[in-house]
């Protein structure tokens, strides 16, 4: 058989995997998926589990469980030699080894932009996975537990002071979603008050959310100060040595919590390590329908879609526009990339890749979103609707669909859960501490 080798289980590369399963006769090809992480993250949920509205495993999607007849390999491709249809895997342990195949899929992804600021390498956490949201959850409600037994002061500001800077989709909305756990656990600790917050929303240019129009950005920026937030516009971070901030408006602050957002950058596999044709931003050069190459020189047995991929975007009748990196796109990429496949392997012709948006929807917290899709526009508690509403449909596999309906029915009426566990990042403190004789600690 011949081996469909898939690079990523991402959006993309799930999706992909998943159709190849449903749309191959068995013993037409084998299919593999590598990818380091056992689950595709669904990111739109991410700030949602940052705030405690979506339990953290309803926000992964299990390879192994819903890619039945694929072969999953736990492991990261280093290198792509398609000359001689080979790649060289990194697994989670072991040596790395070569791995061969006959169609290849790169469905890698994108990884976090991060730039040469002094502290950032050591202060920032990121949000692109479920570890991150958990993480910057644990850390605010611990944060608040410390700040509890302060006096007002210096110290008690500097615990209960969030910094993100990105003022993108994920940043916007991470920023929102903690921004409405913060005010809410206000009714839970009476010893601090709204004046001991301090959240600070950086963006380089002079708008935040740029995928929606001016107007309802302009109207997020204004509620998100309503609620006592802070938006430094056309503002840079310049150092966060030591959590101490400062930010190129003159603003310096100390920040418990610095949450990086600023964008995308190419992953290093494809930018780097392989023989495939790659882009100025380092994204694989690919044809409409989603084959690598140009019309005038398109390469056999190559596919690539999401991210990792110069998409062009039909779309907008833009003479070389590409897809955005979003969602939208890599789900609907992935899709039709395994039916192109199939098409290519039982000598059909491929389908271009076409998709109008649907609209952009974020959430600002609980209760709070915009909502934009052509002349309509929705606000406030609307749109908030409109975003779940969305969401739900959108998250694969009915499991989760129902489990992420059943956390919101219950938050809905018990409240959110505020609960700290990040003490399992260190599970052998209580034993080391607490459990074992004195002789030996």
């Amino acid at each position: 058989m011949p081996r469909v080798l898939v690079v990523g289980g991402g959006y993309a590369g799930f999706y992909a995997a998943r159709h190849l399963e449903k749309g191959l006769r068995r013993g037409e090809a084998e299919v593999v998926v590598v990818d380091p992480r056992p689950y595709m993250t669904y990111q739109p949920f991410l700030p949602e589990v940052m705030a405690g509205s979506v339990e953290a495993r309803h926000a992964a999607v299990s390879l192994r469980r819903h890619l039945r007849r694929t072969t999953v390999l736990a492991g990261s491709v280093t290198a792509i030699d398609h000359a001689s249809r080979s790649v060289t895997v990194h697994p989670v342990e072991g040596d790395d080894y070569p791995l061969g195949y006959d169609v290849i899929v790169v469905t890698a992804g994108a990884v976090t932009r991060t730039l040469p600021i002094p502290g950032v390498a050591e202060q920032a956490i990121g949000l692109k996975h479920v570890e991150e949201a958990v993480a910057i959850r644990d850390r605010l409600l611990v944060a608040f537990d410390r700040a509890s037994g302060l006096p007002p002061g210096p110290e008690r500001r500097r615990l209960l002071t969030v910094t993100f800077v990105g003022g993108g989709f994920t940043g916007v909305e991470g920023f929102g979603e903690l921004l409405s756990l913060a005010t809410a656990l206000l009714e839970r600790y009476p010893e601090l008050s709204a004046d001991d917050l301090g959240f600070h929303l950086v963006e380089g240019s002079g708008r935040i959310l740029p995928e929606v129009s001016a107007g309802p950005g302009a109207w997020v920026v204004r509620s998100l100060e309503e609620r006592g937030a802070s938006v430094h516009l056309n503002t840079f971070l310049q150092s966060a040595e030591d959590g101490h901030v400062v930010l190129s408006d003159g603003t310096e602050l100390d920040s418990e919590l610095l949450v990086w957002t600023a964008g995308n950058g190419a992953n290093p596999v494809v930018a780097r390590h392989t023989d495939l044709p790659v882009d100025d931003r380092g994204r694989v050069v690919v044809r409409a329908d989603l084959r690598v190459g140009t019309t005038a020189e398109p390469v056999a047995d190559a596919w690539a879609a999401g991210d990792a991929a110069a998409v062009p975007d039909l779309a907008v009748g833009t003479p070389g526009a590409s897809t955005v990196p979003n969602a939208q796109h890599a789900v609907r990429q992935g899709r039709l990339l395994a039916r192109n496949i199939i098409a290519a392997l039982q000598g059909r012709a491929p389908r271009q890749y076409v998709h109008h948006s649907v609209g952009a929807v974020a959430t600002l917290g609980l209760g709070r979103g915009v909502f934009e899709s052509g002349p309509v526009v929705l606000k406030g508690f609307p749109a908030w609707v409109v975003h779940r509403g969305y969401h739900a449909l959108a998250v694969p596999t009915w499991e989760r669909k129902i489990l992420v309906l059943a956390v919101w029915l219950v938050a809905l009426v018990f409240g959110r859960d505020i609960v700290s566990l990040q003490s399992v990042q260190r599970p052998r403190d209580a034993f080391v501490h607490g459990g074992v004789p004195d002789a030996h600690r």
